[in-house]
């Protein structure tokens, strides 16, 4: 009896430590300057639902963005920067504004407050816009651990970003 005792308590604690990630050595939140993610984007507004994969690189001057469908196929390129935002369509239709704001209400026919976008996913949360942004998970509890699933919210709209992998560089 004390031996299976023993034994159902090394499992435990076994059990205990196989639960705890380890996350990647990276920078602080806040020194976060370029960052790759993959994930899943979640769009839902009244009774419409849309999923899209996504693949982001981010940098100072940069934001790529590449949407596919779940299934891989291409959907369209979303680029960023300085001189302005074009979105390219897999037929091949481009669109361009001055910037990611008012590409989005080119699209979408309203405007998404994307400045502080790249901080958002990072975990600086609160309200922008009349934006909502939480972040409903992390990789961890350790104070680096980046969001894993981000809801954005307003209205009707709701964005949710399930993020499946993270490269985060100064």
């Amino acid at each position: 009896m004390i031996r299976i005792l023993r034994l159902i308590s090394v499992l435990l604690i076994l059990a205990g430590c196989a639960a705890a990630p380890v996350l990647p050595q990276r920078p602080a939140l806040h020194e976060i300057k370029t960052f790759t993610l993959t994930g899943r984007l979640s769009v839902r507004q009244g009774e419409q639902r849309h999923h899209l994969s996504l693949t982001w690189r981010h940098t100072q001057e940069r934001d790529e963005l590449l949407l596919t469908t779940p299934f891989g196929q291409g959907v369209a390129e979303i680029v960023s920067e300085n001189a302005g935002a074009r979105l390219k369509l897999a037929d091949g239709r481009e669109i361009a504004a001055a910037d990611a704001a008012a590409l989005a209400e080119t699209v979408l026919g309203f405007r998404l407050p994307l400045a502080a976008t790249a901080r958002w996913l990072l975990g600086e949360v609160g309200e922008t816009e009349g934006w909502t942004v939480r972040v409903l998970e992390r990789e961890g509890e350790a104070p680096h651990a980046l969001p894993t699933l981000i809801e954005f919210e307003r209205g009707e709209i709701i964005v949710r970003l399930k993020i499946d992998a993270w490269e985060a560089l100064r």
